[in-house]
């Protein structure tokens, strides 16, 4: 599946507000889809990436050799999703954001594994 599809199947997720495909070593959005005044996604992917960064290093830090499934950041009207993903050289990842009162998390972080599995970078 490519970027723009991977990208629209996650809007089809129940409750989405918004999605985008991040580098984080750029901090750069490589795709968005959905946002709006109060979401803006460009923002959203730099700062996520510092989220991302933080967590590589403390892992690093802690001498732990495991890899981030995903980060989970839920505030009072929204859950955000990040997952990392494997292959791409392992500087990319998923970025989510639902709205807490129509979504379901377990199923949103279900929906998201097999995106990233199906995704070709």
């Amino acid at each position: 599946m490519n970027i723009e599809t991977t990208l629209k199947e996650a809007m089809a997720i129940d409750g989405a507000l918004g999605v985008a495909l991040v580098d984080y070593d750029s901090g750069m959005a490589l795709g968005v889809l959905g946002g709006g005044p109060g979401l803006d996604l460009e923002l959203a992917a730099a700062g996520n990436t510092e989220v991302v960064r933080a967590k590589q290093r403390t892992l690093a830090s802690l001498n732990m050799r495991d890899s981030i499934e995903d980060i989970l950041i839920t505030l009072g009207e929204q859950y955000h999703l990040i997952r990392p993903l494997n292959g791409a050289n392992g500087t990319l990842f998923l970025y989510l954001a639902l709205d807490r009162g129509r979504s379901n998390l377990a199923l949103a972080r279900h929906n998201l594994k097999r995106l990233e599995a199906d995704l070709d970078v």
